[in-house]
């Protein structure tokens, strides 16, 4: 009787990929050719749509690759710090976790497109922390949303010495305040529903004649705005940025000097 040899399946490697914060052009080389090359490509979407993610790599997918969307189950129906949302969120991180280790144990590598970049706020980071410790990966960076809004900007987010810092506008007013209150600069993410109270704090930090408000930076339907001029309602995919002062003032304000004098 003939022995058949056995052969183990070498595993596949899980990518966070990277998309950048909206403009296609601004995914990086290397995102584009593991995306390419993967035979297998997750996003995370909302009902009904195929989600951010997606749409930035669309020119990429040929039609080759196995899609596999993963479709939250609740976005805004819960409050994001009850029970009830932690329950179905973690629920579903888990689930599609085991969805996607399926397919590695079968050979497959899988490419996990986030919007902006993989640890800085990703949803993919949920399935890193879940996948990691099984399967090989790496984690592709992106241009993050912050960069790719402040450079719509007139001025600089930050220069020289500022410290800028990065608040979700998730945060209570009372913590908001103080976050807000020692930052040289700042960017506050997830506005969407938040905004009226983010708005609220940097009034009464007095600092609304510097802040800005940036929607769907750099994709075609973008908004830039002095904060003062933005729209009361703001999608997910909005954020005030404060630039910084530092010793800019120096900077910008010596060739007006220099005009002035001349001007005399």
């Amino acid at each position: 009787m003939t022995e058949i040899a056995s052969h183990t399946l070498a595993p596949g490697t899980l990518y966070g990929i990277g998309t950048g914060p909206g403009d296609p052009e601004l995914m990086t080389l290397k995102a584009v050719r593991l995306l390419r090359a993967c035979p297998v490509v997750a996003y995370f979407a909302k009902r009904g749509g195929p989600g951010q993610a997606r749409r930035i790599a669309a020119s990429h997918l040929d039609g080759t690759h196995e899609e596999v969307p993963m479709v939250y189950p609740v976005t805004t129906e819960l409050p994001p710090d009850s029970p009830a949302y932690a329950a179905a969120i973690e629920g579903f991180f888990d689930e599609q976790a085991e969805r996607l280790a399926a397919l590695l144990a079968a050979g497959k590598s899988v490419a996990v497109l986030n919007e902006g970049d993989p640890f800085f706020y990703g949803s993919y980071m949920h399935l890193h922390l879940r996948l990691a410790h099984r399967f090989r990966v790496e984690v592709v960076p992106g241009v993050p949303s912050i960069l790719g809004c402040a450079a719509q900007l007139p001025i600089p987010l930050t220069i020289r010495d500022d410290v800028l810092s990065v608040i979700p506008g998730t945060l209570g007013e009372v913590e908001l305040a103080a976050a807000l209150g020692r930052a040289d600069a700042a960017a506050v993410m997830k506005l969407g529903g938040n905004l009226p109270k983010v708005r609220r704090v940097i009034e009464s930090l007095g600092l609304t004649h510097r802040a800005w408000y940036v929607e769907r930076g750099t994709t075609e339907t973008q908004r830039v705005h002095p904060l003062a001029e933005a729209p009361d309602v703001a999608p997910y995919f909005a954020m005030i940025l404060i630039p910084g002062q530092g010793k800019r003032g120096d900077v910008l304000t010596a060739p007006q000097a220099a005009k002035s004098e001349v001007a005399e």
